[in-house]
């Protein structure tokens, strides 16, 4: 410890955290970190095309790895990528995010810098900074050993992103090294948990027919094993809401879909409000997961597992770890005699007419039948957020998806992100043509790095989720909706790198791309454009959703 620099020291934190990759973008106040990175074993940076895009693909390995790491320099760098940190704090995802600063006496001399807003004050986007992370802290030699461990302890304990500021000419100072012991993170109130558990066991005495909802933070927390275990001791129906995709195994014969309020399917939203008692882990309850409230949802009934508290009906009971309630609950004593029945999912069926155009109908199934075992899905904000809630997911597959922030443009840098995460795993990338205008930059930095994801880009002629949303004006009437043709299959070419690519328009053409696609077996990147002619088609969710709209507005 004692001949550490500063900057070896953080790097060191950050590979016992298994962290082995940092993205970001050079910048000249970043520069020692980044020589300092050069020089270290066992963690290679990963240069983005822009900081925005660094910080997205940042985000998604986390979501694959626990954790993750974005350098970015001073100002322009660190606003370019605060929309990236501010979906990670709404999404609970660790990321520490370091930036290179001005000289340290620059600083203190209040010079009128670049990258500055020429008022002297360089303190002003930490400022910023405080508002949408967890923790934020200017490292200097002396508080470096304290703070660089109590930072990632927090990204980890409360998902979310922190962040680190630190000198150009401080990185490469000597550790000046203070033994302090961490303090232990908060454990469960055991009387507390006696007393929620107890409270939870008459709620269930009379109950005939119960059901659980999983959400975003059993997935941020791993609590997925767990959930699990209770569901099959209770054996209850499982769904999950639409930002806890794939908290639950969706292989599971318990596991009965997403719940979507008026615009799910209704079988599930029949289980889910007509339960007599909901046992709800880590719920948000957002826009999203209600599905613009029009969820159904009696609290009184609800037992609500959060990550550090417990609600049960109209009780609160703090300071219990959701790992415990768990486990306290599998032996509760309660179990549903009945079975669960066998649920059919809107995409089981293939449409089969091979000369049809495609259209969501048609192409949902055959995203659903070629998925597998441990891929890793990602997909984009707007039509195939909507359709691939509905798409039933193989045996541990990672689904990532902004279902918060909902940032257009995020998944094509996010699928990047993945495929640096875990290199042996599958990962599949499903954007919309507007949005991938935004972020296409990352398909050159896959290429670059080798990665070798299966992208499907539906072309729809514009920003169609915009469309369905906007039901004030006729939609000849949205020019700002409409976005310029490209060829999106040629973007490997002007990337300078060879890949498989295909546009197809009907079901047979589909059918052979994706044979070609997975024949290929993770020898080249794949781009299949989806070319759907009615700019209105999109998945039965979106339809239910337009025209509760429209009711909204009469």
């Amino acid at each position: 410890m004692e001949n550490r620099t500063l900057g070896q020291y953080l790097y060191d934190c950050l590979r016992e955290e298994g962290i082995t990759e940092i993205f970001g973008v050079p910048g000249d106040y970043n520069f020692s970190l980044l020589d300092t990175l050069e020089d270290y074993e066992g963690i290679e940076f990963i240069n983005g095309r822009n900081e925005l895009n660094a910080g997205y693909a940042a985000d998604a390995y986390a979501r694959v790895k626990g954790i993750s790491a974005l350098i970015t320099t001073f100002g322009v760098g660190e606003m370019s990528a605060s929309n990236a940190i501010a979906g990670a704090y709404s999404e609970n995802v660790p990321l520490i995010h370091i930036v290179g600063s001005p000289k340290s006496v620059m600083q203190k001399e209040k010079a009128i810098a670049h990258h500055t807003l020429m008022d002297g004050d360089f303190d002003v986007f930490r400022k910023v900074y405080e508002h949408i992370t967890g923790y934020t802290v200017i490292l200097t030699p002396e508080n470096a050993a304290r703070e660089i461990p109590a930072a990632i302890m927090l990204a980890k304990s409360k998902k979310k992103p922190v962040y680190m500021v630190v000198a150009i000419d401080l990185v490469t100072k000597p550790l000046i090294f203070h033994s302090e012991p961490l303090e232990n993170e908060a454990k469960t109130n055991q009387e507390t948990l006696q007393a929620a558990v107890e409270h939870i066991r008459k709620m269930l005495e009379p109950v005939k027919k119960a059901a659980l909802l999983v959400d975003m933070k059993t997935l941020r927390y791993n609590l997925g094993g767990s959930v699990q275990q209770l569901a099959e001791r209770l054996n209850v129906p499982v769904a999950s809401l639409m930002q806890g995709k794939s908290g639950f195994d969706e292989s599971h014969p318990q596991y009965i879909g997403v719940y979507g309020g008026a615009f799910g399917r209704q079988e599930v939203t029949k289980i889910v409000e007509e339960a007599d008692c909901l046992i709800a882990v880590g719920p948000v309850w957002s826009d999203t997961n209600t599905s613009k409230e029009t969820a159904k949802l009696d609290p009184l009934k609800m037992v609500e597992i959060q990550p550090d508290s417990l609600k049960v009906g109209a009780a609160s009971y703090m300071d219990v770890k959701a790992e415990d309630v768990l486990h306290a609950l599998k032996d509760i004593g309660f179990k549903m005699e009945e079975s669960v029945a066998a649920m059919a999912f809107p995409y089981d069926t293939m449409a089969d007419d091979p000369s049809a155009p495609i259209e969501a109908a048609s192409y949902y199934p055959r995203i659903q039948q070629m998925l597998k075992e441990d891929d890793i899905v990602v997909t984009e904000t707007g039509t195939f957020s909507y359709g691939m809630s509905q798409v039933r997911l193989p045996k541990g597959v990672t689904y990532i998806a902004q279902g918060g922030w909902q940032s257009i443009g995020y998944a094509t840098p996010a699928a990047f992100g993945a495929c640096i995460a875990d290199k042996n795993r599958r990962v599949l990338l499903f954007t919309g043509d507007g949005s991938l205008q935004l972020t296409a930059q990352e398909i050159s930095s896959m290429l670059e790095n080798g990665c070798k994801p299966i992208i499907f880009i539906l072309n729809n002629d514009g920003y169609t989720i915009e469309k369905f949303l906007n039901v004030k004006v006729d939609i000849d009437k949205q020019t700002y909706n409409e976005i310029p043709a490209w060829n999106y299959t040629k973007l490997p070419e002007a990337f300078g790198k060879d890949a498989f690519t295909a546009r197809v328009e009907t079901n047979r053409e589909l059918d052979e791309a994706i044979t070609n696609a997975q024949d290929l077996n993770g020898e080249k990147l794949c781009v299949i454009e989806l070319i759907v002619k009615d700019p209105m088609d999109g998945p039965e969710y979106m339809q239910k959703m337009r025209q509760y709209l429209e009711k909204q507005e009469n």
